[in-house]
């Protein structure tokens, strides 16, 4: 309490941030009836079953993302849970006591990587966020990611980010910042309508000197600062055909990232590229069509050198050299269909159909032969039928519906060799269902929730990275790995017993057949770092979620909530040493709380806390957890405005401080840690 007393005191002597936004008033933190697509129609958040916790544009701005990745924005949320291994590398960590990839990310209703996507798009893109939490296995499908973790499943929730579409005026924002380690960047967005035709389009580069994010003795053995560049660039425009709603969208996305892991043949250079494009089309005010397709395309490429020491614990020089330039080639192309029709007064029936076609190959360049091998080459399909009602009964919504979906796979080569068996293919039908009781009269909710989930195992799953008796750094194949299966089931009140004050309370459940999880192969301390997806037996995770979100005055708002998770192994026949295990990167106990006050002239200023029990890198009984942790932001805002027209922000923005300051380290999976404090400032302008 001391630390958190004399972290906070500097900012509540100093006042929460807005973010320039045309559609954003003073009334920064008001969510009010807030219009939500959890159904793929638009309804308020009372009229449906689920969950859903709503981040505004502007509440966007007063969140500190100490590694800008996405994932860092859903941490303030209950039950998700962030382990960003660095400004260069994928978000680990959990969501509704499960691994993340049981929650399904989307961009505007079509999935996204929870790896790739995360840490590639640009927030300044954003209306809002949606997070969905409880199962979403019936609208939402899996996503078929064959890198990092694999397949994604909604089963513990969804979170969709919303893009920007109607221009209420023509708005330029830039941005300039300096943080530590030498960090640089600058941010461009613009926003206009030409009479039908809205677009906005925008630009974010940051490049670093950045420092050794490894444990002692990782594998990583950085030797000089990791630097990096990473330059963003993405476009939206929306044509409105009439009045009634007709439109169609296109969204274009590139991120090009590029620097080294701390050695002269360590460098990587990596492309992501995310399209979206849809046709929304409201045949009346009761039916509504939307057609839309993606494609997602991430190219990874990365060198790899001999690194050696000697026995006094000198680098060798010649170690130093190029060995290979290995990579990874991923293209996931998603595609929806859905028609929604209001029956009776405000029944809504929703059916529809989506597909994905991904491919997956790996690749090495040896430096001596020059010749390019491919490790892993495979296609995945996946299609769905789906079907739900929501039928609203006086002060109950019921809700119901089920899902056919089929999985197949088509393996060309599995580590460098046709395969035995070159094909595999699932089907299965999940269901969900919903009740909500709304009393108006006293704002009071009660809500329950269930579903099930389908998992295939991905291709890297299966075909992994190195050979299975490697002694690189990689992830080992597991070609008898097991597809998995399983349910969900949530409880939950929320009650506002004054005005401004909202209280929640949720538990849930989630039994989960030969659960897949990806564990930290344990390793001497010298040795490097390995990983593998296993069948870890059946799994049962309990938790329950408490939420206070009060909004004092105009002045002040402030929110605590923490969760409380139990998720282990609960039977497993072919390794009955694995019962009891605790599951990987879920935090048994996690805390998150801020406060946001808007003072006079303009000054705003946050301030968050989030505190995590140990979590654990392997599925074992006798895996030690790593140390727990706090992290501690703040973001101070002051704002001139010159006229109605021109905004000047001058900001700061203190990530991961505590009295110890720079010793606030803490250590990730796979021998990664936090780099501890560092902080960036700049500013903004609008017009």
């Amino acid at each position: 309490m001391k630390r958190l007393l004399f972290s906070a005191l500097p900012i509540f002597l100093v006042g929460a941030p807005v973010l320039a936004d045309d559609e954003a008033d003073d009334d920064v933190y008001e969510m009010g009836e807030m219009i939500i697509t959890g159904s793929k129609l638009p309804q308020t958040p009372g009229n449906v079953t689920q969950k859903i916790s709503i981040i505004t544009a502007d509440e966007m701005g007063s969140l500190v993302l100490g590694n800008g990745n996405l994932a860092e924005m859903l941490s303030y949320i209950p039950g998700n849970f962030a382990n960003v291994l660095s400004r260069n590398d994928a978000n680990w960590g959990s969501s509704g006591g499960l691994a993340h990839t049981y929650k399904g990310y989307m961009l505007d209703g079509l999935p996204i990587d929870a790896f790739v996507d995360l840490q590639s798009l640009d927030p300044w893109a954003f209306q809002r966020v949606e997070d969905q939490r409880g199962p979403a296995s019936v609208l939402y499908p899996n996503y078929l990611a064959m890198d990092f973790a694999g397949n994604q499943s909604p089963l513990a929730g969804t979170a969709n980010f919303i893009l920007k579409e109607r221009v209420g005026s023509t708005r330029t924002s830039a941005s300039a910042y300096y943080g530590s380690f030498n960090t640089i960047g600058g941010r461009a967005f613009r926003q206009q309508a030409f009479g039908d035709f809205h677009m906005f389009a925008g630009a974010h580069y940051e490049g670093s000197d950045y420092t050794d994010y490894g444990t002692e003795g990782s594998w990583l053995n950085m030797i000089d600062n990791p630097e990096y560049k990473k330059a963003k660039a993405y476009v939206r425009g929306t044509y409105f055909l009439n009045d009634n709603g007709l439109r169609a969208s296109l969204y274009a996305h590139r991120t090009l990232h590029t620097g080294d892991a701390g050695r002269p043949n360590r460098g990587f250079d990596h492309a992501y590229t995310t399209l979206n494009a849809g046709v929304t089309n409201p045949f009346s005010d009761r039916m509504v069509v939307r057609a839309k397709v993606g494609y997602r395309d991430y190219v990874r490429r990365w060198e790899e050198d001999n690194f050696r020491r000697d026995d006094d614990g000198m680098v060798i020089p010649t170690s130093l050299s190029l060995r290979s330039e290995d990579g990874v080639d991923q293209r996931v192309i998603p595609a929806d269909l859905s028609l929604s029709v209001v029956h009776r007064e405000d029944d809504v029936l929703t059916v529809g159909a989506d597909y994905q076609l991904a491919s997956y190959e790996t690749s090495s360049d040896p430096a001596e032969s020059g010749n390019t091998t491919i490790g892993n080459d495979a296609t995945a399909t996946s299609y769905g039928v789906y079907a739900q009602e929501e039928l609203h009964l006086n002060q109950f919504v019921l809700r119901a519906g089920g899902r056919y979906n089929g999985t197949a796979h088509s393996i060309d080569l599995l580590q460098g060799d046709k395969p035995g068996d070159d094909s595999n293919s699932w089907s299965k039908f999940l269901w969900s269902a919903g009740i909500r009781y709304n009393d108006v009269a006293d704002d009071f909710s009660i809500y329950t929730n269930w579903g099930t989930t389908f998992k295939a195992p991905s291709l890297k799953s299966v075909g992994g990275t190195i050979p299975i008796d490697s002694k690189d750094s990689g992830h080992l194949p597991n070609p008898d790995i097991k597809s998995e299966s399983g349910s969900g089931w949530d409880l939950g009140v929320s009650y506002s017993p004054l005005e401004g004050l909202r209280l929640g309370l949720r538990g849930f459940v989630i039994g989960i057949e030969d659960q897949i999880v990806q564990r930290e192969v344990p390793v001497e301390p010298d040795d490097p770092s390995q990983s593998q997806d296993i069948n870890a037996g059946n799994t049962m995770t309990n938790g329950v979620e408490l939420e206070v979100i009060h909004r004092l005055n105009q002045r002040v708002e402030w929110f605590a909530n923490y969760t409380l998770t139990k998720a282990k192994v609960t039977e497993n026949p072919e390794d009955p040493g694995k019962v009891g295990a605790k599951i990987n990167f879920v935090p048994e106990s996690a805390l998150s709380t801020g406060v946001y006050l808007t003072l006079p002239q303009g000054l705003h200023a946050s301030i968050s806390v989030q505190s995590y029990t140990g979590i654990y890198s392997d599925v074992n009984k006798d895996a030690q957890p790593f140390d727990g942790y706090m992290v501690v932001n703040a973001r101070i805002d002051q704002r001139f405005q010159f006229g109605d027209k021109y905004d000047l922000h001058l900001y700061l923005e203190p990530y991961n401080f505590t009295d110890e300051i720079a010793d606030n380290t803490f250590e990730m999976p796979w021998q990664f840690q936090d780099t501890g404090f560092s902080a960036n400032g700049g500013l903004m302008v609008s017009f």
